[in-house]
Order: structure tokens, then C-alpha cells, then sequence
């Protein structure tokens, strides 16, 4: 077996300490998701922080080809993408390092590492609990946060309800970090079309919608009957 470990130089771990987790990956039973295919467990570093680390199942006959020699895997792609994201000043769990196992011919398993974010709630809650406290106030620095992105030219393809984690970090005041980010696409800019299209995914209420898509309108300076249309 052929194995890649990248390890962030900016963290204090080692390649050792890596190999090692990954090697006793199975008896770690702390999981933050337990998947059909991919599993995000957790586990205390040597340094005392807290990782995530999530597991890539060997992928099917083609892509073991496909990923073995010409694709970058959904491991390394969500490594670079929190880089990118955290060199462009939007927020992530720290990267840590990346593993790929291979054999010659063919793509095995791959293993992405980045830091536990303790987050007071994700999108999903603000979809299925409509009594959340200062939802409303929510939905809105959200909205400004993805048309930040947007403005960046970042298009976070899983933009849904589970991969956005929301922090409070003062009175009304919100912190948004992107995970599960091995689909993204970078654009010099992005039209009103692919903007809205990447709301589609985030809601199916329609009083959602509208908040959004009123704040939206605001920072884009569109028609807000408009903007809601699209949007929804």
C-alpha cells in the first residue's frame, strides 16, 4: 500500500502522530457522524485539542481509477478548500492534514483531519425549530455571509442545511463556518443566477425564503420581488 500524509506545517502535529490515528482509526468510538459510507469521528491530539477526522470509504471501480490518477481526492480538496476559504477570510475548522491510501493501480480509503468547531447550532435547526431564538436576525448575517462568498466567487456546492455550523459570539452577532467541503467551485464572479441557484438547496419554507432574499436584495441591489422569485 502507498500511503500520503500532508500534514499543515502551521499545527502542531507530526506525520507520526497521523499514521497512528489512522491506523487505530476503527476503535475510535467517539463519532460526530456514523454514515453508510463516510464517518466523521473525533479524538484528543497530543497537543489537547480536539479533532474531527472524516473517513472516505474506498470509492467504486471507476473512481478507484478515476481518483488513483486523475482526480484529487474529496480528502486533499477539502484540505484546499479550507485553505483557500481561510486564506479569503471566511471561516472553517482548522485544517490539519490530509491521508490518502493507494496501491499501484487503484484508489483506496482517504481520512481528512481538521479541528472540532463547538458550534451552538447549524442551519438545519433554523429550518425544522421556526421558534428559534432571533432566527429571523439569523437568517439575515447568514445571508450576508453567503453573499460574501459570492462576491468572492466562491460557489460552496453543498451549501444545505447540515454544512453551515452558526456560533454566537456576542449579543446578536454570528459566526458561520463551512464544512464538509470537498465540492466547491472558484469563479472570477459569479452571475444572479448561480447566486440564487445556491440558495436551493437550503430551505423549503418559503417565509425563509423571503427573509433571505429581502436581505439579499438589499446587498445586491436588485428588484426585492425580484430577488424573492428567484430565490424561492
Amino acid at each position: 500500500m502507498i500511503q500520503k500524509i500532508e500534514v499543515n506545517q502551521n499545527y502542531q502535529i507530526t506525520q507520526t502522530e497521523i499514521k497512528s490515528i489512522i491506523n487505530n482509526f476503527d476503535s475510535i468510538n467517539q463519532y460526530i457522524a456514523k454514515g453508510t459510507r463516510n464517518s466523521i469521528k473525533k479524538t484528543t491530539l497530543e497537543s489537547g485539542k480536539i479533532a474531527t477526522i472524516k473517513s472516505f470509504k474506498i470509492p467504486n471501480i471507476i473512481n478507484k481509477f478515476v481518483y488513483r490518477f486523475f482526480r484529487k481526492s474529496k480528502a486533499q480538496r477539502s484540505y484546499e478548500y479550507a485553505e483557500n476559504l481561510i486564506n479569503s477570510g471566511f471561516k472553517t475548522p482548522y485544517p490539519i492534514a490530509f491521508v490518502e491510501n493507494k496501491s499501484v493501480l487503484s484508489f483506496l480509503d482517504s481520512y481528512y483531519f481538521c479541528e472540532l468547531v463547538e458550534a451552538d447550532l447549524t442551519y438545519r435547526e433554523l429550518v425544522e425549530i421556526p421558534t428559534w431564538e432571533n432566527r429571523e436576525e439569523i437568517l439575515k448575517q447568514f445571508t450576508k455571509f453567503t453573499f460574501d462568498l459570492h462576491e468572492a466567487g466562491i460557489e460552496f456546492l453543498d451549501h444545505s442545511p447540515g454544512n453551515t455550523l452558526i456560533k454566537q459570539v456576542g449579543e446578536n452577532q454570528y459566526e458561520f463556518y463551512l464544512v464538509d467541503l470537498n465540492r466547491m467551485n472558484f469563479h472570477d464572479s459569479m452571475n444572479f443566477e448561480q447566486r440564487m441557484k445556491n440558495f436551493s438547496r437550503l430551505s423549503p419554507y418559503k417565509e425563509m425564503v423571503e427573509i433571505m432574499a429581502k436581505e439579499y436584495a438589499k446587498l445586491y441591489q436588485k428588484p426585492e420581488q425580484e430577488t424573492i422569485d428567484k430565490m424561492w
